[in-house]
């Protein structure tokens, strides 16, 4: 068994790494639009699967399902707020922003974005954004490193160091070589391979099930109302999505709106049937596996389930879903970091707008690298965290800081530069001072209250100051009516 799933697992590395590679020759003549944006040709499919495989990582199918296990039904509000905040993304706020980055100068970063929709020459927004993103995706990127580490040591029993370092080194690869169409391309093959897998292991644990094992859960394990703190927190991990540089950017990158409406489709049907199959994956591995503090410890509710069921060939296919849902975001993490970087930094203030295309490339692929290095250095920390911790830290500051900024920015005229600063500034703030000091002791996860500070400061401090100049305010109109 362990042999079989061994040589499932290197075939599809080798296939990965066989994306990037094609991508490296095929785009090789290409500029920063190309190796940061795809140049804006992603079609609905591809765009759609990637935006979902960036988002669910590795924690999908380990940190999540395994809370349930432990928990019960009160965290069952995690999944239902990822739903209802993701389809909103995708049907108010992906429409808009493609149109809006066009207009604001064809930006291809969402630094760059927030700066050139207020026609603002200052970097301060280019350069808190950067820093922003280098903190979380390395955090963010050390979850999904983990989780291979895991994946490989309770698999195969090779040291978890070790497979960290395996793991980074080939996702550092394909991101490396082949760009954001190797990465959207990756995902897509990997979005379709985590909902097979999560759709196959809950239902034949389901009918292998013992039905007098259900009452072995504890009382009140299948209540979803376990508190108000419970529900408020779950709920508010939606709000994460309208800060998340690394999905909304498959936005941005779509071809048509056309294809965007029928990438919403495609990309909120994945994203529910993802979402129940989570909660499903916890319920299930909870009556099929009863309860077992090292499940519990490590994640690996899923792991177990599908290593129970299955021989060695099928189990080695479903692994590489957790090996997929790791990859596909950590890519997508690390180069829109590297792409902060390059094109909000180094470009505009290091080189002073002087770096060629070609530079520009080899400086995001540095970054790639040096970020991973950094991710990998926590990730193989003992004290770091569990796989859900480090995801939700970083998700937190993500929505907190950027999703009033980005979703004011495009829906009220009157947000001006100093508004977006300051929203970002405040949402960032508030979210690590709650995460310190009060989420212990009020039971609130951070994003919710670091989400609406941001929110306030930035309509109060627009409305306190100067009233953006006419140009912005025609570049709102021109970009709300803008049409291909």
């Amino acid at each position: 068994m362990q042999s079989l799933e061994i040589i499932v697992f290197i075939i599809y590395l080798v296939f990965m790494l066989s994306i990037g590679v094609y991508f490296f020759f095929r785009d090789k003549n290409g500029g920063e639009k190309t190796y940061f944006l795809g140049d804006r040709k992603m079609g609905a499919w591809v765009a759609a699967l990637s935006a979902g495989a960036s988002d669910m990582s590795a924690w999908v199918l380990m940190g999540l399902p395994t809370s349930i296990y432990a928990l019960g039904l009160g965290q069952v509000w995690i999944p239902v707020g990822l739903a209802v905040g993701y389809t909103i993304s995708w049907l108010v706020q992906a429409p808009r922003l493609r149109r809006f980055s066009i207009v604001a100068n064809d930006s291809i970063t969402v630094p760059q974005y927030l700066t050139n929709r207020f026609l603002s020459k200052s970097r301060t927004l280019q350069v808190i954004c950067a820093a922003v993103f280098l903190f979380a995706y390395t955090v963010y990127s050390a979850s999904s490193i983990k989780a291979c580490g895991t994946l490989f040591n309770t698999v195969i029993g090779m040291d978890p160091t070790i497979a960290m370092y395996l793991a980074a080194i080939i996702i550092i690869s394909y991101t490396f070589l082949g760009g954001f169409s190797a990465v959207c391309w990756t995902d897509f093959f990997q979005g379709m391979l985590i909902l097979g897998a999560m759709f196959i292991a809950p239902i034949f644990a389901a009918v292998l099930l013992d039905p007098a094992s259900a009452s072995a859960t504890p009382a009140g394990f299948f209540n979803p109302f376990t508190s108000w703190q419970d529900i408020v927190s779950g709920l508010a991990w939606g709000l994460g999505y309208f800060g998340m540089p690394h999905i909304i950017i498959r936005f941005m990158s779509v071809r048509s709106q056309k294809d965007l409406k029928k990438s919403a489709k495609i990309g909120i049907t994945w994203t529910v049937l993802i979402v129940i199959f989570a909660a499903l994956i916890g319920v299930i591995g909870r009556m099929f596996l009863g309860f077992d503090e090292s499940i519990n410890q490590n994640s690996l509710v899923f792991i177990a389930m599908v290593r129970r069921i299955f021989p060695g060939l099928i189990s080695g296919v479903l692994l590489s879903a957790v090996l997929a849902a790791s990859m596909s975001t950590a890519d997508s993490q690390l180069l829109s970091a590297a792409s902060a970087f390059a094109s909000d930094v180094y470009k505009p203030i290091l080189r002073k707008d002087q770096a060629s295309d070609k530079e520009m490339m080899w400086v995001g692929r540095a970054v790639v690298a040096v970020i991973a290095i950094c991710a990998l250095m926590i990730a193989s920390n003992p004290n770091a965290g569990s796989i859900m911790d480090l995801v939700s830290n970083a998700w937190a500051v993500f929505g907190s800081s950027f999703g009033p900024a980005i979703m004011l920015s495009l829906f009220w005229k009157r947000l001006n530069f100093a508004g977006a600063v300051a929203g970002i500034l405040t949402g960032a703030a508030v979210d690590l001072i709650w995460y310190v000091f009060l989420t212990a002791s009020t039971g609130i996860y951070e994003l919710a209250p670091g989400f609406l500070a941001g929110l306030v400061v930035a309509v109060v401090v627009s409305l306190c100051t100067k009233e953006p100049s006419a140009e912005v305010q025609q570049l709102f109109d021109r970009a709300v009516a803008y049409k291909e």
